[in-house]
């Protein structure tokens, strides 16, 4: 292939089976990264619990298709065992790890938009938080100090991306009803800083008067639930 902007360097999609994990391991693969496309539904494995029919083998077709190189590789990183020999793999194979993209997620048959944050399935909320979390965490774990090695021997700065949800502004109208509902006053204008909706988290709606429950200052910080 051509050379790019990105020949030579090597990232890690975790979360590529599908949608933007897929869409961007496809075009880092396209600007000349070798990318290691990670997700659990397989041609060989079979589907993840999510039970959709793309598998990690159809991105690494279209991470080919685009003119690219990679490799598509199962892995379910809940599991820390399984994301350390990932990254032992990288290291071996290229010696260097430049761009890891969190999109690891799975975790959309457990959400319920239609109702509060009280009356969501406790067993299926707590799943989703170690799908969509824990993952990230678990990754980013074994995946930096290679990162960081690579940045000290070749100069280049490494790239973390962390993909999340949909903005504050973009959840508070098309998840309105979800999770906490706030109520407060607003404050005078010569008053100091008190609780607002950027502080009450991401699970939140707007006030209700059927659950006027409010968010203390200083104890909801931002994604808390």
């Amino acid at each position: 292939m051509e050379h790019g902007p990105l020949t030579d360097r090597v990232a890690l999609v975790a979360g590529a089976t599908r949608g933007a994990g897929r869409a961007i391991a496809v075009e880092l693969a396209r600007a000349g990264a070798f990318v290691y496309a990670t997700g659990r539904s397989s041609r060989a494995s079979g589907r993840s619990e999510i039970d959709r029919p793309e598998t990690i083998e159809g991105t690494a077709e279209a991470m080919y298709a685009a003119g690219g190189t990679g490799r598509a590789v199962v892995v379910d990183h809940e599991d820390p065992d399984a994301v350390q020999a990932l990254v032992r793999e990288i290291e071996q194979d290229h010696g260097r790890l430049d761009v890891l993209v969190n999109d690891i997620f799975g975790g959309d048959r457990y959400a319920q938009w239609d109702r509060p944050l009280w009356e969501h399935d406790l067993a299926g909320g707590l799943r989703m938080l170690r799908m969509g979390v824990d993952t990230h965490l678990i990754t980013s774990h074994h995946a930096l100090p290679l990162m960081l090695r690579t940045a000290r021997d070749t100069g280049v700065r490494a790239l973390v991306v962390e993909m999340t949800d949909g903005t504050a502004q973009f959840n508070r109208s098309f998840r309105e009803g979800v999770g906490f509902t706030t109520t407060w006053s607003r404050p005078p204008s010569n008053a100091s800083s008190r609780a607002s909706p950027s502080s009450c988290g991401r699970s939140r709606s707007r006030p209700s008067a059927s659950h006027p429950v409010g968010c203390a200052p200083k104890r909801c910080s931002r994604g808390s639930a």
